[in-house]
């Protein structure tokens, strides 16, 4: 019995590269993310979204979570600079905690941002993004 490939096709099982599941998985989940924004204060884990781009692009993985979902989000952070929204990654968050991850840090690379001192910056940082997020994407306000 041959063990499946660490990225592949669900329909027919064909291996595909890392660098490909990245670029398909990236493409998934910006709509994604404009959808979590037009929800106020809505965010997602990043398991969530990982099983979600997964499901939505039926190519799947057996490498753990943070060896491939930060370069996801790095490709989603360039998008966003590129068409001049708002920092989508923000929406972004650890399960355990509700705040962003260290990975947050590419996301000010890729703007042209200075790094954030510490773990209360890089989410303050990150709670303005997200608002800014809900405001573009039409998240009504909060009652």
């Amino acid at each position: 019995m041959q063990s499946k490939p660490s990225y592949w096709r669900v329909s027919d099982d064909t291996p595909v590269t890392k660098a490909e599941a990245v670029e398909i998985w990236a493409t998934e989940a910006y709509p994604l993310l404009v959808g979590v924004a037009g929800t106020h204060e809505a965010i997602i884990t990043y398991q969530e979204l990982a099983e979600k781009i997964q499901e939505g692009t039926e190519i799947r993985t057996r490498i753990i979570l943070p060896s491939w979902i930060g370069a996801v989000l790095k490709k989603v952070a360039y998008e966003t600079h590129h068409r001049g929204d708002p920092q989508l990654t923000a929406l972004v968050v650890r399960a355990d905690n509700r705040k962003v991850g260290k990975g947050y840090e590419k996301v000010l690379e890729v703007t042209g941002e200075p790094p954030v001192g510490n773990d209360q910056d890089r989410e303050r940082h990150a709670a303005r993004a997200r608002l800014e997020c809900y405001r573009r994407f039409g998240a009504p306000p909060h009652p």
